[in-house]
């Protein structure tokens, strides 16, 4: 190497020499973290996770407090304060507030059978949903009793390739026990 690239080198490392702070020097590593059993987060973050948790975080930090101490925490870096009124919250993005699901009024299971061609048939089953019936698993087991094609055509239909309407109304009310032969209605022979 040249005496100019050794003299640069030089300058490099007693420059990064003085941008290290004596603090920084006497930290030995690894650092010891300690995580809050309650949240999963180090201790200096409890303070912004939901309120929920916060308060879980508080009882756990009020029962461990002189076990932290020992560890050698500075437990007044640490605080959690309780939440003052005018304190600001975020309000855009996150989880939101969950809506409540709202009940359909009429809990009633139509069945009707449409033709298709000459001698064929469709059956179509409307008001499943408003059972809380998974739509996909229904249409599924009814491809696999009747051996025959059964598809999800709407939000709240199933189409069965075949006329299987009594065989069907005993089906539905065998599986699901919270649908009564009295919520079901056999609307018959209908046109699309």
């Amino acid at each position: 190497m040249s005496e100019e690239t050794e003299s640069q080198l030089d300058n490099v490392q007693d420059n990064e020499d003085d941008l290290i702070t004596t603090e920084e020097k006497s930290v030995s590593y690894p650092l010891k973290v300690i995580y809050c059993p309650e949240c999963s987060l180090p201790l200096e973050y409890c303070e912004f996770m939901p309120e929920a948790v916060l308060a879980k975080c508080r009882e756990w930090r009020e029962k461990n407090l002189d076990v932290l101490e020992q560890e050698g925490v500075e437990m007044s870096s640490l605080t959690l304060d309780e939440p003052s009124g005018d304190k600001k919250r975020q309000k855009r993005g996150g989880r939101g507030n969950l809506k409540a699901k709202q009940k359909k009024e009429p809990e009633v299971v139509r069945i009707a059978k449409i033709p298709r061609g000459k001698r064929k048939f469709m059956t179509r089953v409307q008001g499943l949903a408003t059972f809380d019936v998974n739509l996909k698993k229904a249409s599924k087991l009814f491809a696999q009793k009747f051996s025959c094609g059964s598809s999800v055509s709407a939000a709240d239909e199933i189409l069965i390739q075949g006329d299987v309407t009594d065989d069907l109304i005993i089906l539905i009310v065998d599986t699901w026990n919270e649908i009564d032969e009295d919520h079901i209605e056999d609307l018959g022979e209908v046109k699309r």
